[in-house]
C-alpha cells in the first residue's frame, strides 16, 4: 500500500513537503520527530507557507501602501473578521517592514515563534535565534485591536533598546510605540500606557498596577482602566514568572518608632556565636535561638523575655543574626555612597529601588554601621504570578523554559513550545568535572582560561557572585592575562554593552556574574556597531569635552590590550576628520566645552539618526547646513562608514575565531537550577557558530553547603581516585549524583513557589475585589459613587439588624434596644433628634403590627408609629435604587430563614430607607454642588478603604508566618489560611462600611467643622 498523503491535526501535508519540513531539522534525532513539540511546529510550517506566498505581493508595495495596510486590517477586523483571518497578511507585512528599517528579514522559524506568541504560549528559541525580532509579528498583530499591548523585558535597558530598534517596524507601519521607565513622571508613563504597544520592565509594570491602585484620584491613574491588561509578551519569562516569582512586588510606607533598636540588635548578634547560642538552616535562611543564646540575649538587653510585647527585641535580633549568617557584603549586597543595594542574584546587576522587607535591610544597615532608614510598613504587594495571571491573553519568550513547563502549564495554562533552530546547533557541552576543594576548582578554571587565552578563542566565564568574579579577576592578574570584569559594581556595570560587545573578539576573557537577563549577544569577532561606536567616540570625545569620565557613572576602560587594532578605511578617516573638525568648531563656541555626559548624549543622537535617515538624507542635511557646522549629521555620516569597515572587521575576526572553536563557556559553580546552566551554556554556539562549555564544580560550593547535602562520599570517592584533592574527575558516577542534588534543589524552591502562588490565590481575590471596587469608585460615574455609598448604609443597617434579632424566634425575643442604640450611635446628630422619644417597647409594638402584612408600598412603606423617611427618592433614578434594594433584600440568600424573615425584611427596609434619605435630605441641605459633593464622598470612600487594607495586609502578612505552627497540630496551612484569611476579609470589610457611613453622615452634619475626613 502506498501512502501520498499524511495527516496530522486534521491537516493534511503532501509527503514531499513533510519530507522538505524534516530536512531542514539537520540534527535532530528521529525518535524526537515523533514527539508532541515537533508535530505542533510541523502544523505552524502552514502559517508559514501562506507567509511565504504572500511575501512577493508585499513586496512590490511602496512604503506608503505598506504603511496603509495597518488602516486596512483594522478596518477589516471592525467588519467581523478576526486577528486569524488577517495573521499571514500582518506577519508578512512586518517581516517585510523589518527588511526594509532594520535589514533583518524573518527567518520561517522566527514567523513560527511569532504564532506561538499570537497563540498564548512560551516560545522557547536558543540563545541568537532573534528573539526580540520574533516578538514584533505578535505585538503588531495584537496592537491592531487597539487595546495595547505589552511587552515586558527584565530591565530598564533592554526595554529602551527593544523600544527603539523594534519600535522603528511599528512607528514604520503607523503604530505608535511607548516606553515606561524608572524614574518617569506621570504624564509621561499615562501618554506611553496610551500607545498601541508599549515597551517596559516587570517592576515598572508591577509598581505601576499597585500605585495607581493607591492612587486618589482618576488624574493620579497611569494605566488603561477600566480594562489596563490586553496581551503581554513577557521576554525572559522563565526568569520573571519563576525566578522572580519568589519576591513580591512591594510598596511599603515608612514607620521609624524602632530604628533605634537596631544597632543594639547588631552589637548583641555579633556577641552570640553559632552552635552554642543559635542553629542556622542555610536551606530557607532560618535562625534558632538555643537556651543558652535567650539567656544570653536576655541578660544582655536587659530585658526578661525577647518576646515581651511591650518590650519586643526578637524580631529584631532574629533579623540581625540573619543579616550576620545569610546577607554577605558583596554576594548578596554591595555598599555605595553610605547605601546597602541590593544585587539581584539572578542578573547580578544593583536594584537601587529594592529594600528588603520585615526590618532585613535595616538589619543589614545595622551590621554595616550605616545610617538607618525607616523601617516599612505594607501598604500594597501582589506577585508576578498573580499580576501577570491579569492579562487575558499572556505569551513569553526564552532560551530555557521545557525543564519547567509543568509548573508552567500548572501555574498559568501556558505550553512551552521549543522553536526549531535556523541552523543547527553544533555546540560541544564538555563532561562536568567535580573537585573536593574550592582552591583546586579555582586554580583548574585560571589555567583552563590561560590556555584558551594562548590559543586565541574567547572565553566567558560565569560566576554566582561579585565576591568569585573578583577572586578569579585577581589570579588572571597574577598571569598578566588581560580580561574584563562584568558584576554588579558600577565601574563595571557601565560598562555591560560594550564589555559584551567585545566578549567574541580573539583573545577575549570574559569575566561575568550570572549572565541570565544580560539580553545580548555575544558576537564572534565583536559587534560591528558596538565597535563603530567606540570608534567614533576614541576620535570626537577628547575634542568635544576636557571633563573626564566618571568612574563610578562611566565604568573603568576595558581591556583591549590583546585585541586586533581595527583598520578604518581613507574614505572612514577622512569623514571623521571632517567631524572632528565640526567638533573642534563647536567646543570653541561653547566656551569651556561640553561636559562628558552631553558630549556622549550628542554621538548618541548622531548614532540614532544614522539609524532612521540614510546616507542621501544625511549628506543632503550636512550640505543644506553647512554654514551652520551641522556637526550630528556630519558624525552620523562618519559612523555609517566606519560600521562598515567595522562590519568587515568583525567578519574575518569571526571566521578567524570559528576556526579556531569558537566561544568557551566556563561555569564555575552550579546553579539552583538546570536551566540558568543552561542559559551560561547557551551563551556558546549562537546560530550555528561553534563553540564549547565546561562546567567545573567544588563540593565547598554554595549550593551544597546550603541545602545540606551529604557530599563527604564524592570527596573521598575523589581523593581515592586522584589522591590529591585538588585534581578533578569527570567520571558520569559522580556527575549523575551532583545532578540530583541540584533537581532536589530544584523541587525544593518549586515547593517554595507552589505554595507561595497558593497562598497568594487567597489574597489575590481579595485583592481584585478592593482593586475593582476602587477603579469603579475613581473612574466610575456619579450614580455608580453613590449607589456604592447607598449599598454601604444597607449593609451596615443590616449588620446591625443580623446582630440583634433571629427570624426564627419572635420579636419579643429580640435585642430591639440594642438595635436602636447601634442604629442611632450610626448617625449621630443626624438620627438622635428622629428616634429620641422612640423606646423599646414602641419598636415591639410597631413590629406587632406589621407581622403579616399583605402587600407594602415601596416607595412610601414606614413603620407604624415611628418616623417617616424624608422625602428625598425623587426622580426616577432614586426611586430605581430603592425599589432595586428591596429586590435585593427579598432574594437574600444569605440570611438566616425564619418564621419572622418578612418582619425582619421590613425592619431591613425601613432603617435602610430612613438612613439613605436622611443622608440625601442632610447634603442636599449643605447647598454644597453635586460636584463638591461627590469628590468628597469618593475621597471618604477611597481613604476608609486604603486604610483598612493596609491593616489587613499587614494581618494577612503575620497570618501567612503563624500558621506553619499549626501543622504541628496535624492542620493544613493552607486550609486554615484559607478559612483565617476569609474571616479577616469579611471583617475589614465591614470595618470598612462602618467607617465610611459615619464618616460621611459626621462630614455633611457639621461641614466647617470637619478640618479632617475622618480620624482613625
Amino acid at each position: 500500500m502506498e501512502f501520498s498523503s499524511l495527516v496530522v491535526l486534521g491537516f493534511d501535508y503532501s509527503f514531499c513537503g513533510f519530507q522538505e519540513k524534516v530536512g531542514t531539522w539537520k540534527g535532530t534525532k528521529w525518535k524526537d520527530l515523533w514527539s508532541l513539540n515537533n508535530w505542533v511546529v510541523l502544523d505552524y510550517y502552514r502559517l508559514v507557507s501562506s507567509v511565504n506566498d504572500l511575501e512577493p505581493r508585499i513586496q512590490r508595495l511602496s512604503d506608503e501602501q505598506l504603511r496603509v495596510k495597518t488602516a486596512e486590517f483594522r478596518l477589516r477586523l471592525s467588519q467581523g473578521e478576526t486577528l486569524a483571518d488577517i495573521q499571514a497578511e500582518a506577519f508578512a507585512v512586518v517581516r517585510e517592514a523589518a527588511r526594509r528599517k532594520l535589514g533583518m528579514r524573518h527567518f520561517d522559524v522566527q514567523i513560527i515563534g511569532g504564532a506561538v506568541l499570537h497563540d498564548g504560549c512560551i516560545a522557547e528559541m536558543k540563545t541568537g535565534e532573534g528573539k526580540t525580532l520574533v516578538s514584533t509579528l505578535a505585538a503588531y498583530l495584537n496592537a491592531l485591536t487597539g487595546n495595547g499591548v505589552h511587552v515586558v523585558t527584565v530591565n530598564d535597558y533592554l526595554a529602551q533598546r527593544d523600544a527603539e530598534w523594534m519600535g522603528r517596524v511599528h512607528r514604520f507601519l503607523g503604530l505608535s510605540v511607548g516606553l515606561v521607565q524608572g524614574g518617569m513622571p506621570a504624564d509621561e508613563r499615562r501618554a506611553n500606557y496610551g500607545c498601541d504597544i508599549t515597551y517596559t520592565n516587570n517592576s515598572e509594570l508591577g509598581f505601576d498596577y499597585l500605585r495607581d491602585n493607591l492612587s486618589r484620584n482618576k488624574g493620579q491613574l497611569v494605566m488603561r482602566w477600566p480594562k489596563p491588561f490586553h496581551f503581554a509578551i513577557v521576554d525572559e519569562v522563565d526568569s520573571v514568572l519563576i525566578d522572580e516569582g519568589r519576591n513580591p512586588l512591594l510598596i511599603s510606607g515608612e514607620d521609624s518608632k524602632d530604628a533605634a533598636r537596631y544597632p543594639v540588635a547588631a552589637k548583641v548578634a555579633e556577641l552570640l556565636q553559632q552552635g552554642t547560642h543559635y542553629n542556622v538552616e542555610l536551606k530557607d535562611n532560618s535562625v534558632d535561638l538555643t537556651e543558652e543564646g535567650v539567656a544570653f540575649a536576655e541578660m544582655v538587653l536587659e530585658t526578661n523575655d525577647l518576646w515581651d510585647e511591650n518590650d519586643p527585641w526578637a524580631r529584631f535580633l532574629m533579623n540581625a543574626l540573619k543579616a550576620k549568617e545569610f546577607y554577605r557584603r558583596d554576594v548578596q549586597y554591595i555598599v555605595r555612597n553610605g547605601k546597602a543595594l541590593i544585587i539581584n542574584e539572578l542578573t547580578g546587576r544593583v536594584e537601587e529601588k529594592r529594600r528588603w522587607s520585615e526590618g532585613i535591610h535595616q538589619a543589614v544597615e545595622a551590621k554595616e554601621g550605616l545610617k538607618i532608614q525607616a523601617d516599612s510598613v505594607v501598604v500594597a504587594q501582589i506577585t508576578y504570578q498573580s499580576l501577570f495571571k491579569l492579562y487575558p491573553k499572556l505569551s513569553g519568550m526564552t532560551g530555557t523554559a521545557k525543564t519547567e513547563e509543568k509548573e508552567f502549564l500548572k501555574m498559568f495554562k501556558m505550553p512551552v513550545i521549543e522553536v526549531p533552530t535556523n541552523l543547527p546547533n553544533i555546540r560541544h557541552d564538555l563532561p562536568i568535572q567535580a573537585f573536593a576543594t574550592a582552591r583546586g576548582k579555582w586554580e583548574y578554571v585560571r589555567a583552563e582560561v590561560e590556555s584558551m587565552f594562548r590559543l586565541g578563542r574567547p572565553v566567558l566565564v560565569g560566576t554566582t557572585s561579585v565576591e568569585n568574579s573578583e577572586y578569579l579577576s585577581e589570579l588572571l592578574k597574577y598571569r598578566n592575562i588581560p580580561h574584563n570584569v562584568l558584576n554588579a559594581r558600577p565601574k563595571y556595570a557601565a560598562r555591560e554593552a560594550e564589555i559584551i560587545a567585545q566578549a567574541g573578539r580573539k583573545h577575549a576573557i570574559t569575566i561575568s556574574t550570572n549572565m541570565a537577563g544580560r539580553g545580548t549577544d555575544i558576537i564572534l569577532g565583536g559587534n560591528p556597531k558596538m565597535l563603530a561606536k567606540e570608534v567614533v567616540e576614541d576620535s570626537i570625545l577628547p575634542l568635544m569635552t576636557q571633563e573626564p569620565p566618571n568612574v563610578e557613572t562611566e565604568g573603568v576602560s576595558t581591556s583591549q590590550e590583546s585585541f586586533a587594532k581595527i583598520k578604518v578605511g581613507p574614505t572612514s578617516l577622512a569623514l571623521l576628520a571632517k567631524a572632528a573638525l565640526m567638533t573642534k568648531y563647536v567646543s570653541k563656541s561653547e566656551g569651556n566645552g561640553l561636559s562628558y555626559q552631553k558630549a556622549k548624549s550628542i554621538i548618541s543622537e548622531s548614532i540614532e539618526m544614522s539609524h532612521t535617515l540614510g546616507m542621501e538624507e544625511l549628506e543632503k542635511c550636512i550640505s543644506e547646513e553647512a554654514e551652520m557646522y551641522p556637526l550630528q549629521p556630519a558624525i552620523a555620516v562618519a559612523y555609517i562608514s566606519v560600521l562598515k569597515d567595522c562590519e568587515l572587521h568583525s567578519y574575518n575576526e569571526g571566521n578567524e575565531v570559528k576556526r579556531l572553536g569558537g566561544l568557551h563557556v566556563i561555569g564555575t559553580s552550579l546553579h539552583e537550577s538546570r536551566r540558568i546552566d543552561n542559559q551560561l551554556r547557551g551563551r556558546a554556539g549562537r546560530q550555528g557558530d561553534p563553540g564549547s562549555t565546561r562546567f567545573m564544580v567544588s563540593l565547598q560550593d554554595e549550593m551544597f553547603r546550603k541545602f545540606n547535602f551529604d557530599t563527604e562520599w564524592a570527596v573521598r570517592l575523589i581523593s581515592k581516585i586522584t589522591n590529591d584533592e585538588d585534581i578533578p574527575i569527570e567520571g558520569h558516577t559522580i556527575v549523575k549524583q551532583l545532578l540530583a542534588l541540584q533537581m532536589n534543589a530544584e523541587k525544593y524552591f518549586f515547593g517554595i513557589r507552589k505554595s507561595l502562588v497558593e497562598f497568594d490565590e487567597v489574597l489575590e481575590v481579595q485583592r481584585k475585589h478592593v482593586y475593582n471596587l476602587r477603579q469603579l469608585i475613581l473612574t466610575g460615574d456619579s450614580e455608580s459613587c453613590c449607589e456604592q455609598i447607598f449599598q454601604y448604609m444597607q449593609a451596615v443597617v443590616d449588620e446591625i439588624i443580623f446582630g440583634t434579632v433571629d427570624p426564627q424566634k419572635p420579636p419579643e425575643n429580640w435585642s430591639l434596644a440594642k438595635l436602636l442604640d447601634e442604629f442611632v450611635r450610626i448617625g449621630g446628630k443626624l438620627l438622635a433628634d428622629s428616634f429620641e422619644e422612640i423606646g423599646e417597647g414602641d419598636l415591639l409594638s410597631s413590629l406587632e403590627q406589621t407581622h403579616g402584612l399583605g402587600s407594602i408600598d415601596v416607595n412610601s412603606f414606614s413603620l407604624p408609629g415611628f418616623p417617616v423617611p424624608p422625602k428625598t427618592f425623587r426622580g426616577i433614578r432614586k426611586k430605581n435604587s430603592s425599589f432595586r434594594r428591596w429586590l435585593a433584600i427579598c432574594a437574600d440568600d444569605t440570611a438566616k430563614k425564619g418564621r419572622y424573615i418578612g418582619t425582619v425584611n421590613l425592619l431591613r427596609k425601613y432603617f435602610g430607607d430612613f438612613l439613605i434619605s436622611s443622608y440625601l435630605q442632610i447634603v442636599q441641605d449643605s447647598g454644597y454642588d453635586d460636584a463638591y459633593v461627590q469628590e468628597i464622598e469618593r475621597e471618604v470612600i477611597v481613604k476608609t478603604l486604603d486604610y483598612f487594607w493596609r491593616d489587613h495586609l499587614i494581618n494577612m502578612n503575620r497570618l501567612s508566618s503563624a500558621v506553619n505552627v499549626r501543622s504541628f497540630g496535624h492542620r493544613n496551612p493552607l486550609e486554615e489560611y484559607k478559612i483565617d484569611g476569609c474571616r479577616f476579609f469579611i471583617s475589614m470589610l465591614s470595618a470598612t462600611r462602618r467607617l465610611t457611613v459615619e464618616s460621611l453622615v459626621h462630614y455633611w452634619s457639621s461641614p466647617m467643622e470637619s478640618e479632617e475626613l475622618y480620624t482613625s
